[in-house]
């Protein structure tokens, strides 16, 4: 009997400890290990770890789109600690866990009850149930990261984070955060360069693209309380062709701004339909401090040439938020930088002193990176702290910047002299004038320089009278243009370029004279006028012709001739003029639009993009002869183009899918714009506009170019007809125009055509092959077959502001 005690002792004792070793390995379970991966059950999502950089040494634990050729990442846990091992563990305390290597989590869920299995949804959102099925955590409310996902939830003390960089997820600086009424996009956590406006109970005050019809639905629950939260799902399912469902999503980009993207399956991209900002300059701080922000295929520069990156890796990666530095120098001189406009220095300011004072008082203060000088008040201001948002501003004094002598260029203008020399001049000089003497001096220097003005000013006159008549370009002058227009009293219209105004010159003879804003990015006269001689020198009978142009300084106006037809908006729509378009006329109007856009992109000189091609810049004689105007204004305008496209919004509907993804602007966006005015014409109405019977017919109560190419490619292009027109058309030359305006509309550029072929097509010497159906256009509103929840169409005045535009009606 005591001989077997401790036998049975020692039994009991491995039994306990198998036991407790096989609750301990019940509890702790590992979900993913290494390379493998868990796939929602529609097989769209992934979830497991990631290399960021490619290098393969840190990992992160993410999920990303399963099936799609580019690996797009929806969420990433562990942002803020990469680590070298790849383990996803359930804890025995019911916690989802990324462990190190030594086993200690580096990223936990803080759900409050222990939960029993982990499921990844097809809708992307990853979930922690307990035993009864009850969910205790989701990465769409409890860990969000930086993209929208349909469904996702956002809440007020939730905010959507950037990556830091295109290749790290880290947290970067700018976020998005829902406000009670609004969202707001901010740098830092703490500065607001971004609004959406109030929430009106339908859409947000500064996103009215929200009223046309979009795929999506929106619900705003307890909007103004601390308790808001916002969520939208996408109400259309996929196209009959597709078998995958559509994929949208938005995102905090690492560059600062909040963008819509749909996956398009025919290019297999991901394209972009919205962003805020519209420009990238518009972010706050995103060339970092002394970084000048340009648009283009290098958004960040810096301002100097005397500077250089703070991080030249992290630059040279797409990262621009540490900007630009000054390095060490034994002297110090101020450059030219130009007008620009910023945000964050301080100034200490100081009036009634010299150029070279205020740049010896920065100099003697370490702190201090630059001066602004007005040389009319002789206002000096020094200028510390950081500095950011530079961008060109004509409307903007002048800023010099402190550099090293020894970092700038060798042809350097008088700005980059150091003011030691002056200064021994201005001595010397002092010291050998008396007072009488000065006296003398500056009597005598005032009539020279008077004398020189008025030499100066009729030279310039008799060399404006000799350039005009070298480009058969008047030049008037402003107090010319000025009696004209009658103090510029009536206007006609305003548009991203600048406002339209009626006039009468001396004989009589109607012009339209549009006045610049921020005319030429900067640039000076000389350029100036070198723009206005290339558009001078383009003559086409469907263009407008430029009859002068004024150019004394501040002001740049362009005179035209007048059309007296008017715009071709004011003939579509419910709100049009007397007067139907027969489709003679509209047919004349497309092919002579067409030419007249072929003419600048192929035949001449200098290939000129239009970037604004809509019914509101083609032109009607008495005749119905076409004129495209404002052609040449998107060069002419300069770096402040940027400052156009944000006053798009109104007619996003003819942008390009392009424009919107940053990527350099081909002919190629003025065939879309023309695609899309094409089916206006066709069709006799707004895009954006539900027809009159839209109440009994739900396909055209909804944004009317998706429902358009639809039945086109289906072969009903009757239906697309304006009804108005009774009949009376021509079978093939409508089937030609309707099958060139969805070819023009395509998603991907390479597939549309150019304005040359367009020509020929519509001319009928060429074949119009059947188009396909554009994805993009689809996949933005939902089609005729969805439920209809309402129409809101853009408003007579929105199409009409330039509707008079360079028109005597």
């Amino acid at each position: 009997m005591l001989e077997e005690f401790p036998r049975k002792c020692s039994s009991f004792f491995l039994l306990l400890l198998l036991l407790v070793v096989g609750e301990i390995c019940a509890a702790d379970r590992t979900l993913i290990s290494g390379d493998s991966t868990i796939v929602s059950p529609n097989r769209t999502f992934e979830l497991g770890f990631f290399s960021a950089d490619g290098a393969g040494s840190l990992y992160y634990l993410g999920i990303w789109y399963s099936s799609l050729p580019i690996r797009t990442y929806a969420w990433v846990a562990n942002r803020l600690t990469a680590t070298p091992t790849r383990t996803l563990s359930l804890t025995s305390a019911g916690r989802l866990s990324v462990l190190g290597p030594a086993g200690s989590p580096v990223w936990s869920t803080s759900n409050p009850l222990p939960a029993s299995s982990l499921r990844l949804l097809d809708t992307g959102n990853l979930v922690l149930l307990s035993p009864s099925g009850e969910t205790l955590w989701q990465s769409f409310v409890d860990s969000p990261a930086d993209t929208w996902l349909p469904d996702m939830q956002v809440a007020s003390l939730r905010p959507l984070v950037s990556w830091r960089s295109p290749s790290d997820p880290s947290p970067g600086l700018y976020s998005l955060r829902l406000l009670p009424g609004e969202f707001e996009l901010l740098f830092n956590s703490s500065l607001r360069y971004w609004s959406s406006g109030n929430w009106t109970g339908t859409r947000f005050a500064a996103v009215p693209e929200m009223t046309v019809p979009y795929i999506y639905s929106f619900r705003f629950d307890n909007p103004f309380t601390p308790q808001a939260s916002f969520v939208y799902s996408t109400q259309a399912p996929p196209p009959p062709d597709e078998i995958h469902p559509l994929l949208s999503r938005f995102v905090v980009d690492s560059s600062g701004r909040l963008l819509q993207y749909t996956w398009s399956p025919q290019s297999a991209t991901w394209e972009a339909f919205w962003s805020r900002p519209e420009s990238g300059c518009g972010v706050y701080a995103r060339c970092g401090t002394l970084g000048l922000c340009t648009e283009g295929i290098r958004p960040c520069r810096c301002a100097a040439s005397g500077l250089r990156p703070a991080d030249p890796d992290a630059w040279g990666s797409g990262d621009f938020s540490a900007g630009c530095a000054v390095p060490c120098g034994s002297d110090d001189a101020f450059r030219d930088v130009g007008g620009v406009y910023f945000d964050g220095a301080v100034s200490v300011s100081a009036v009634g002193v010299g150029r070279s004072s205020c740049e010896d008082s920065c100099r003697s203060n370490f702190s201090c990176f630059g001066i602004r000088y007005d040389t009319d008040t002789k206002l000096c201001r020094n200028l510390y702290g950081n500095v950011y948002n530079l961008r060109n501003s004509t409307g903007s004094p002048v800023l010099y910047l402190r550099v090293p002598s020894t970092g700038g260029d060798d042809n350097d203008d008088d700005s980059l002299k150091t003011t030691k020399g002056k200064c021994r001049k201005s001595a010397v000089l002092i010291g050998s004038i008396g007072g009488s003497l000065a006296v003398l001096a500056m009597v005598s220097l005032f009539l020279v320089v008077l004398w020189r003005r008025r030499r100066r000013r009729r030279r310039k006159e008799m060399d404006d009278q000799e350039e005009g008549a070298n480009c058969n370009l008047r030049v008037f002058s402003y107090k010319e243009l000025s009696a004209a227009t009658r103090g510029f009293s009536e206007k006609l219209g305003q548009g991203g370029f600048g406002a339209v105004f009626r006039g009468n010159l001396a004989d009589a003879t109607p012009i339209a004279v549009k006045r610049l804003e921020r005319p030429g990015g900067g640039g000076g006269e000389r350029e100036f006028r070198a723009e206005v001689r290339t558009i001078g020198a383009v003559q086409h009978v469907n263009l407008v012709r430029l009859r002068g142009f004024c150019c004394e300084d501040p002001h740049r106006i362009l005179v035209y001739d007048c059309m007296p037809g008017g715009p071709l908006s004011a003939y579509l729509g419910r709100a049009r003029r007397p007067g139907l378009l027969s489709w003679h006329d509209r047919f004349g109007i497309a092919l002579g639009t067409a030419r007249g856009i072929a003419y600048l992109h192929e035949d001449c000189h200098d290939r000129i993009i239009h970037c604004d091609i809509k019914p509101e810049n083609i032109l009607l004689d008495d005749g119905r002869v076409p004129y495209v105007a404002d052609f040449g204004l998107a060069k002419l305008m300069g770096r402040d183009f940027s400052r156009v496209l944000a006053t798009m919004r109104g007619t996003w509907g003819y942008v390009a899918p392009e424009w919107i993804s940053g990527v350099a602007i081909t002919t190629k966006a003025d065939v879309y714009s023309y695609g899309m005015t094409l089916l206006e014409i066709i069709g006799g109405r707004r895009n954006v506009e539900a027809a009159a019977e839209a109440a009994d017919k739900t396909g055209e109560g909804w944004y009317f170019p998706p429902w358009a190419a639809r039945r086109i490619v289906e072969g009903d292009v009757t239906a697309v007809l304006d009804p108005a027109l009774a009949g009376e058309y021509d079978a093939e030359e409508l089937e030609r125009a309707a099958k060139v305006a969805v070819w023009c509309i395509q998603d991907e550029e390479a597939a549309r055509p150019t304005m040359g072929a367009v020509v020929k097509m519509l001319e009928g010497v060429m074949e119009v092959s059947p188009p396909p159906l554009p994805n993009l256009l689809q996949a933005l509103v939902s089609g005729e077959s969805f439920r209809r929840t309402g129409i809101v169409s853009v408003s007579d005045e929105e199409h009409s502001a330039e509707a008079h535009s360079m028109s005597t009606s």
